[in-house]
């Protein structure tokens, strides 16, 4: 029964290595396309104009529609923070630890899960989705201004991420902290302090990668249910949905996805 755990867990291996890459790109690509399509170009609404679109309808100024619109720009946090804490990751060795049980062997270090490549590209569509987090027509003193104050944060946020890649990419699991400062798992002792603090905080990381995600998904398409009727009425007519939402949704879900195995990996450990 081992043998057969052991080759489903390095068969899959590689498929889970590629489902953030996908499922940011498509996450982001579904963000900033048309969520109301319509032939007008002018009369389209992308996802990414939905935050400050919604502040002009009647409802929405009049407090009868009640709505977070900071909550619109969720999808850009949970993309840049996703690929920002994972660029840097390193492979579990697990199955390599299994090798190692099966013939005896010692286990290999573990390998990064990325080549440089796809680490430049991860961190390159993370800045540029923190940077739509920009107001239109901004300036230094806008960013400042509370409409727009956790809006900013939050891309600072984004950014600070970017930068500490290298670093936050430690924080994976205990076994990849201990291991980066020349340290071993077993030799840290699984119960004590420096292990459980080291294990509380790979825990952190995980369940702010599923929050993201999950949060990402409810709180954009939650909203833009609640807005249809009234631009139904702007319209004319019920508006055509693109398939922006559908698209975000699904590359999201697939982020939601990998944190829960992130998060499934921590419990385990």
């Amino acid at each position: 029964m081992q043998p057969f755990q052991h080759l489903i867990t390095r068969s899959l291996d590689p498929l889970r290595r590629w489902l953030l890459p996908i499922g940011a790109l498509c996450a982001f690509l579904g963000y900033v396309r048309p969520w109301i399509a319509h032939k007008a170009a002018g009369l389209a609404v992308l996802g990414l104009d939905l935050g400050e679109f919604v502040k002009f309808l009647h409802p929405v100024q009049q407090g009868e529609i009640r709505l977070w619109r900071e909550g619109f720009y969720l999808p850009l946090v949970a993309v840049s923070v996703s690929l920002s804490l994972n660029a840097f990751c390193r492979d579990s060795n697990a199955s390599d630890r299994q090798d190692a049980n099966i013939d005896g062997t010692e286990a290999g270090e573990p390998r990064p899960r990325y080549g440089w490549p796809v680490r430049i590209a991860l961190l390159l569509l993370a800045i540029v989705t923190a940077l739509n987090l920009l107001p239109p027509a901004w300036t230094p003193r806008l960013l400042l201004t509370p409409e727009f104050r956790l809006q900013s944060m939050a891309m600072a946020l984004c950014l600070a991420l970017v930068a500490l890649s290298p670093l936050v990419g430690l924080l994976q699991s205990p076994r990849s902290l201990f291991e980066s400062f020349g340290g071993t798992a077993d030799g840290a002792g699984r119960r004590g302090c420096l292990w459980r603090a080291a294990w509380s905080i790979a825990l952190v990381r995980s369940l702010f990668l599923v929050v993201s995600a999950g949060a990402a998904i409810y709180f954009p398409v939650a909203q833009f249910r609640l807005v249809i009727p009234t631009l139904a009425e702007l319209y004319g007519q019920p508006p055509e949905i693109g398939w922006g939402p559908a698209l975000m949704v699904a590359g999201l879900a697939v982020l939601l996805l990998h944190g829960l195995g992130d998060l499934s990996s921590q419990i385990r450990e």
